[in-house]
């Protein structure tokens, strides 16, 4: 994948199938300790030892429509080929969490990507899940929470334009102010 953002779609969405309710995504990016972390926690059915072990098996798969599964074994690599780390936790019955960290400055990181489209595509594709994302850069952050948006709609669904576009214009107005516009 030629972003990290198309990453956080894929694992995203692996948590929509485990049935999450929420989905919460961290994109913490930290110029003085050179990382960015990307953290996507859930609520759905979780995973057993077994499948934590097999999970970043290109060749290992739940999904009964293909045989390989790739998105998570190349979010591990990418992140690992800049001298970051990647790890899951999951427990059966509560959720699981994907943490992948990045060297900043690597020549060997992927660009973050449009964040703004992986998250508005989220939300409004995924109408019975909720989302938490968090972006932050040098200290500054924002957070969007869809639980809050649902409350003051009372009803209304995200696909409808006009709330679609103010999803979409407050992502990317909220993230210029945090991170000035340069691209991570």
């Amino acid at each position: 994948m030629p972003e990290i953002s198309l990453n956080v779609l894929d694992v995203a969405e692996n948590s929509t199938r485990a049935g999450a309710s929420l989905v919460e995504i961290r994109v913490l990016a930290d110029s003085a300790k050179d990382t960015l972390t990307i953290q996507i926690l859930d609520d759905g059915c979780g995973m057993t030892e077994e499948q934590i072990a097999h999970v970043t098996d290109p060749f290992f798969t739940t999904r009964k429509t293909r045989k390989v599964g790739l998105g998570v074994p190349f979010f591990k690599y990418a992140a690992e080929i800049t001298g970051g780390s990647f790890s899951i936790t999951s427990t059966v019955g509560v959720g699981t969490t994907v943490t992948a960290v990045f060297v900043l400055s690597s020549i060997d990181r992927m660009p973050l990507g449009d964040m703004t489209s992986t998250i508005h595509s989220l939300i409004v594709y995924h109408p019975d899940t909720d989302f938490l994302y968090t972006y932050q850069h040098d200290g500054n952050s924002f957070s969007l929470d869809t639980r809050e948006f649902r409350e003051i709609l009372g009803g209304v669904p995200f696909d409808v334009p006009e709330i679609s576009q103010y999803i979409r214009e407050y992502l990317e107005e909220n993230k210029t102010e945090v991170d000035g516009g340069v691209p991570i």
